[in-house]
């Protein structure tokens, strides 16, 4: 049987597939660090990590989807 924190992990990695395709475009990608007390942890990767509007990809791109699929994440942490 599923226990919550797996159910919440399958939730965040759909919500990360779901926006992978836009970061691959610009030939980036982001990674599951690990999902604790309700918050995520995640890597941007390739053109991602460096890209001067990464701020803005976390911010409007990678946390709203998160939220929106996962409502009940308390904060999305960029792990460099």
């Amino acid at each position: 049987m599923e226990t919550q924190n797996e159910k919440i992990i399958t939730k965040v990695m759909e919500a990360l597939e779901s926006i992978r395709p836009f970061l691959n475009k610009d030939g980036g990608d982001i990674e599951l660090i690990d999902v604790k007390d309700n918050n995520v942890y995640v890597r941007l990767l390739g053109n991602c990590s460096s890209c001067p509007i990464s701020f803005s990809t976390m911010k409007l791109g990678v946390e709203n989807t998160i939220r929106e699929k996962v409502p009940e994440i308390a904060e999305i942490i960029n792990v460099e």
